[in-house]
């Protein structure tokens, strides 16, 4: 952007739209992920509830 001439106040704009999205795109995949990996693996007995709820908190240091 900047050998384009392109400002700087439209770079740093620019960098936060990516940052949020890239923020937001984590807690997406993340909801995804609790919503149904771990529901699922629950419910359906993959794995014990307690190992469920210890990769819940895990996932959850992401958000």
């Amino acid at each position: 952007m900047l050998e384009d001439g392109r400002g700087c106040l439209e770079l740093a704009q620019q960098l936060l739209a990516v940052e949020r999205a890239i923020g937001n795109a984590r807690k997406a995949l993340i909801h995804d992920h609790i919503d149904h990996c771990l529901e699922h693996m629950a419910r359906d007995g993959a794995v014990a509830a307690e190992d469920a709820l210890r990769e819940f908190k895990e996932i959850t240091k992401y958000v």
